[in-house]
């Protein structure tokens, strides 16, 4: 399949200016990004062949090396590079929080500015917001990576910032690597005890939500605080 055989209106250079880059399909976007073919294949031949390279088709992307893409014949380091970048800039787009003067009503809203950015986390990340009196987001203070324990999440840490801020009120969020938001024992014990910690501070914690991928779940919702 050469590109330059195709007509004007399926090539996908000519496709995002006309229609727009919404109407691309992946594997069209990844072409663009690998630019010209090489070693007899043409650029959407290899950006099939990038999107076939793992049975999760481009989530595999997300934690791709250079050197796994160089594997495909036709891929070298710069397009190899290339592609990744674009990963990258996706990721830290997605990551930016739009959190200035959100009002925070339900879990869900929680679940809708996070859960693009941590689902794919492989290690726990614990992010603590700081909520004012009007139910508000005033910030976001990441208070550690690595296991939810009591070693990493003690309250003097898990409060600082709260304090500083004069917040009304923190609600709590780590992921799960593995997919599964069900919290553990560990999970609730830590965030019970944290609860205790905030009503002697007078910052009562409104909720503990654990993102898992592409779900989450509420500790307040479920109970379990």
């Amino acid at each position: 399949m050469n590109i330059r055989r195709l007509p004007e209106n399926e090539k996908p250079r000519e496709k995002l200016m006309r229609e727009g880059k919404e109407k691309l399909s992946t594997t069209e976007i990844i072409a663009i990004l690998i630019g010209s073919g090489t070693g007899g294949k043409s650029a959407l031949e290899l950006a099939s062949e990038v999107i076939s390279m793992d049975s999760s088709g481009i989530r595999f992307l997300a934690e791709c090396r250079p050197e796994e893409l160089i594997k495909i014949k036709g891929i070298g380091r710069a397009k190899a590079c290339e592609i990744l970048a674009a990963v990258e800039l996706g990721r830290r787009i997605a990551a930016i929080p739009k959190i200035d003067n959100v009002r925070i009503e339900k879990s869900s809203d929680i679940a809708d500015i996070f859960m693009e950015r941590m689902r794919y986390y492989k290690k726990e990340h614990f992010i603590s917001l700081l909520i004012n009196v009007k139910g508000e987001i005033i910030e976001e203070a990441e208070v550690s990576i690595g296991d939810l324990c009591s070693s990493t999440t003690h309250p003097r840490e898990v409060f600082i910032d709260a304090v500083r801020r004069s917040a009304g009120s923190v609600i709590f969020i780590h992921n799960h690597p593995s997919g599964d938001p069900t919290p553990s024992s560990a999970d609730i014990e830590t965030t019970r005890r944290l609860i205790e910690s905030g009503d002697i501070l007078g910052i009562p914690v409104l909720d503990h939500i654990v993102i898992g991928d592409g779900c989450y779940i509420s500790m307040r919702a479920q109970g379990m605080i």
